[in-house]
């Protein structure tokens, strides 16, 4: 899910040629690079090797060193401008899935048109089923960065996107529009099935409603799912013979019939539904049936097994210059998938994942948060990766964490001063705060 965990997995041998006399302190630098280790090249550079994280850490050291103006600039940048220019390397094309690739249309507009900034265009050819770069400039540098970051946002949405199939009454199909504005509906009244893109928390919060419509299964439903019981006002019937007060009589989203007030139960998001409806409904899941706020503790599909380890360090992160770090440490080990993951019995494999967190009291706040959502299995679940595009694989699970110390939001990194705010929000819609 992290555009930097790509670049660990890729980039596994890193290495750095610097010529430390390019410095105003050259001892400082050579200082640095003996102390992680160094290769003399027989010229006046040194070459480090390393993992990502160690020349990542090294380079951004020696970022905030002087360094000299180059000598005779303009000469330089005369010889380099009458050199000839070799072509752009092409900007390859990338294959997508229709559904995907609509649903980003209809509902990820804004996230599309950050991608593609003001020079660059994403656009997709009527007869192919891929989307291609183009840009007015000269340079491709910029096409190239708009591919690989849509790349990383169409590998996270794929994965957890669902495209389901439903029987529907037509009474209920204008309700589920307004319902759910972020799922993709498509079909209508006057068809008998609609087709439901969206995020998976998203239809499993749709298919919660349903079921309670008549539905036998929580998934696709091979018949009209209409309700046990069907109220007047549901069903359409006229309602001449009623007076004004009935009209405006409060109804159970569940079962669709008046709510008696010696039944009613009105929880704190403000939605009212008939007692047992509800209970019934806590049963499956501990959330309001309206708009999904918890009422409970809510477990995840996490592999159980994992461990989640804590240690900090003296450096800080990018806008968070007074603080040390926060490094999480996660592990979740190989196994076989159980009854509640998608192919029970098969094997899955595991992932070690690291991230961070400031070290002021919001961040010690936070990370307690994350403690609870890690021991409510709420943090990983398997799916499909997507960084490989493999499934059966231990992914990230819409608690969003920064797995980079710097880069800013683009990849994944600080400084971002209100991620903090957002990851809380986060997981207070899981009912974690």
């Amino acid at each position: 899910m992290m555009a930097n965990e790509s670049l660990k997995e890729v980039f596994s041998d890193v290495t750095l040629t610097e010529d430390p006399n390019t410095f105003k302190e050259p001892n400082r630098v050579k200082y640095l690079l003996t102390g992680c280790g160094n290769r003399d090249t027989g010229t006046k550079h040194y070459e480090v090797r390393g993992s990502f994280d160690e020349i990542e850490d090294l380079f951004v050291k020696m970022s905030i060193l002087d360094r000299y103006a180059a000598p005779n600039l303009r000469d330089s940048l005369l010889r380099h401008q009458q050199r000839p220019r070799s072509p752009p390397s092409p900007v390859k094309p990338v294959a997508i899935v229709g559904a995907v690739w609509d649903f980003i249309q209809q509902r990820c507009s804004k996230e599309l048109k950050r991608i593609q900034g003001e020079d660059v265009l994403i656009h997709k050819p009527r007869d192919k089923m891929v989307v291609t770069f183009q840009s007015h400039r000269k340079d491709s540098v910029w096409v190239h960065f708009a591919r690989e970051r849509f790349v990383t946002f169409y590998q996270r949405l794929a994965t957890d996107l669902k495209v389901q199939t439903y029987s529907l009454a037509p009474q209920y199909y204008k309700n589920l529009q307004g319902q759910f504005p972020e799922l993709l509906i498509e079909g209508g009244p006057s068809k008998d099935n609609i087709t439901v893109t969206g995020r998976y928390m998203h239809i499993v919060m749709l298919e919660d409603v349903l079921r309670f419509h008549g539905s036998s299964s929580p998934v696709t439903s091979q018949r009209p799912l209409t309700p046990q019981r069907v109220s007047p006002r549901a069903s359409g019937t006229t309602r001449n013979k009623q007076s004004d007060d009935e009209e405006d009589e409060e109804s159970c989203p569940i079962c669709l019939e008046t709510i008696k007030e010696d039944r009613k139960k009105t929880l704190a998001c403000k939605h009212s539904f008939c007692r047992g409806c509800l209970e019934e409904a806590y049963n499956t899941k501990p959330v309001c049936p309206t708009c999904g706020a918890v009422y409970g503790e809510l477990k995840g599909t996490q592999p159980k097994g994992g461990t989640m380890a804590v240690t900090r360090e003296r450096s800080s992160l990018s806008g968070y210059d007074k603080y040390g770090t926060i490094v999480i440490q996660y592990h979740i080990p190989s196994g076989i998938q159980k009854e509640e993951h998608p192919n029970p019995g098969q094997n899955y494999q595991g992932v070690s994942r690291t991230a961070y967190l400031p070290d002021s009291s919001e961040g010690r706040y936070v990370l307690a948060l994350l403690k609870r959502a890690f021991d409510q299995r709420l943090t990983f679940t398997i799916g499909r990766s997507s960084t490989t595009g493999m499934e059966n694989r231990v992914t990230w699970n819409d608690i969003h964490h920064k797995t980079s110390r710097r880069g800013g939001t683009s990849c994944y990194g600080y400084p971002d001063p209100d991620y903090l705010r957002r990851l809380q929000d986060e997981l207070k819609v899981k009912g974690i705060y």
